[in-house]
């Protein structure tokens, strides 16, 4: 049977919102060499997986997390996301800025949280954890609780794991790395000699080049 992980791993790599290049690796914003590159944000140009991505966020955050206040996005990946999500629930909602405005009123989360309320973030992409995390100090510094976060994809860093554990926030993600590269080597998108490529670079992506 198969899986939501495995269902959705093949939706992104079907639509190229996931591309495998072992041999012709990507260079990531943060400098770090990959073979593997995830752009979620390419869901929403099509309507079928659009809804997919909003029906299977808005179920997860139904079957985990109880009393939700408010749906907060992680600028700017998930900000659509979210607003998808947010708006499947009935629910208000804000997206928070990697960094403050640079006018006006300086503002790091935009929209309204008032203190006390309970939030899920909605992330589309967790590799680090770094941002999606500085998102949560964000909307805790606002005096509200963050319950849990969702999230699209994660590459399942050991870093990132320790990170969210340190800071005490559930995350929950529609599929995995694992997932991933199991659809690709059954479609024939790499070969199994790849995939020990994908493996040593996941062990230690920041010093991995090629």
């Amino acid at each position: 049977m198969n899986t939501l992980e495995s269902i959705f791993a093949e939706k992104l790599l079907k639509v190229k919102a996931i591309k495998l290049q072992p041999s012709n690796p990507f260079t990531w914003a943060s400098g770090w060499k990959s073979p593997f590159y995830c752009d979620n944000r390419k869901t929403l140009s099509y309507t079928d997986l659009r809804s997919f991505v909003k029906i299977e966020l808005t179920r997860t955050i139904l079957e985990n997390f109880q009393d939700v206040d408010a749906i907060a996005g992680v600028a700017t990946g998930a900000i659509a996301q979210g607003a998808l999500v947010a708006d499947a629930l009935n629910l208000p909602f804000v997206y928070v800025r990697s960094k403050p405005k640079d006018h006006g009123l300086e503002n790091l989360i935009e929209g309204e949280l008032k203190p006390g309320m309970k939030v899920v973030v909605v992330e589309d992409l967790i590799s680090t954890g770094g941002s999606s995390l500085k998102a949560v100090e964000a909307i805790r510094n606002n005096g509200c609780e963050v319950v849990g976060m969702v999230a699209s994809y994660t590459y399942g860093f050991p870093v990132a794991e320790k990170a969210f554990e340190d800071a005490k926030v559930k995350l929950i993600t529609l599929t995995n790395y694992e997932a991933v590269v199991a659809e690709a080597v059954k479609t024939g998108y790499i070969t199994e000699d790849e995939v020990e490529v994908l493996h040593e670079w996941r062990k230690d992506p920041a010093h991995w080049n090629g």
